[in-house]
């Protein structure tokens, strides 16, 4: 009893901190990069030949000089059309290259080993990463670019979910959902993490890691890479705004999103322990809720239930209005909350299931 009164009054004076600091702790950047470099961006592919398309179109809408792109893609064995579809979009583009990788460098596996490659063949000191399924937005490289002020080795922007299907929908609320709770931290100055797909690197602060090739495998190379790049002594900076949001595609079914949250998973293993606290408390909280029914309420019960429902949903609409999203209905927030509930104990259960971690069709 005494245990559980504890958590409530920590895990909501906890909550309502977020929720203040995101709402009016926030720090403002340039608009527009003082100069216009030459910069690359890398993408690692494989068997996208049904997505790929959509992520070369926005980069062929960027709001940057043509001229001043360079635009490699790594096809990473694919089994299907990926490097047909790519070589009949990059014809006649001269600041597009596709290359195959077959073999490994040094401690590079899977996708980490294709960006390995595309770094080395990378001319410029500007490195963006980004998936085959994902689309940047026009403004993508110009406000990455403004960012990067001197000794920041990596700017990370914000990702969520496209569609339109109640799945689809879940899953962006809880990609921005979770954005938002990472992105008050790292307001305060304090480290937690980046996204592959959404990712700048200076040529700098990448090659003083060794590089891909020089880093202990892991299924989520962007979090060992930032890892790294930090160990050495350079800055980050987490932008949360429209203009880096980049949309991936959703995962079709649940099997293929408890897949992807697994691998997810391996890399909270890596995590500061500030965030680490935030996210177990999180997580505890309905393990901690359903046991106080032994002590107290129903009544009381449903009352801290709805505290939590409406710290949470006023949280999500700060993060959707910064981003420039629509506002989804309230009854929308309830199915949230069961969203995270089901799908939270499923991957509890699917993560201590002893076996590898699924990407591309190939086992780690």
């Amino acid at each position: 009893m005494i245990f559980s009164v504890a958590y409530f009054i920590v895990f909501f004076l906890l909550f309502a901190t977020l929720l203040v600091l995101f709402a009016f702790y926030r720090k403002s950047y340039p608009g527009q990069p003082a100069s216009f470099p030459r910069v690359s961006i890398l993408i690692a592919a494989r068997n996208e030949a049904h997505t790929i398309t959509r992520c070369l179109q926005a980069i062929e809408q960027l709001q940057y000089p043509k001229e001043q792109l360079e635009v490699i893609i790594g096809d990473d064995a694919s089994t299907d059309d990926t490097r047909t579809v790519v070589d009949a979009f990059i014809k006649n583009k001269p600041q597009y290259r596709c290359i195959p990788v077959s073999e490994n460098l040094g401690l590079a596996r899977g996708k980490a080993n294709v960006l390995a490659h595309l770094a080395r063949e990378a001319t410029t000191d500007y490195f963006f990463f980004t998936d085959a399924d994902i689309v940047v937005p026009p403004t993508w490289i110009t406000s990455m670019l403004a960012s990067l002020q001197p000794g920041l080795g990596v700017v990370t922007g914000i990702t969520t979910i496209a569609g339109t299907g109640l799945f689809a929908r879940l899953q962006a609320m809880d990609w921005i959902y979770a954005l938002g709770l990472m992105q008050v931290v790292t307001d305060l100055g304090l480290p937690v993490s980046t996204m592959g797909n959404n990712m700048l690197l200076t040529r700098k602060a990448y090659e003083a890691t060794g590089g891909y090739e020089q880093i202990k495998f892991s299924v989520t190379e962007d979090v060992a890479i930032f890892n790294k790049v930090l160990q050495q002594g350079f800055g980050f900076r987490n932008l949360y705004d429209r203009k880096v949001l980049a949309f991936s595609e959703p995962a079709p079914t649940l099997p293929d999103l408890l897949r992807q949250r697994r691998r997810w998973m391996r890399g909270s293993m890596h995590l500061p322990f500030y965030m680490v606290v935030i996210l177990v408390l999180h997580a505890a909280y309905y393990p901690v809720w359903l046991p106080f029914f032994l002590y107290t309420s129903i009544g009381v019960m449903m009352g801290i239930f709805g505290l939590k429902l409406l710290l949470q949903s006023i949280y999500l609409r700060l993060c959707l209005k910064r981003v420039q999203l629509p506002l989804p209905p309230w009854p929308l927030y309830l199915l949230f909350e069961l969203y995270l509930i089901f799908t939270s104990v499923l991957l509890i259960l699917y993560f201590l299931i002893p076996s590898g971690v699924s990407w591309k069709g190939r086992r780690f």
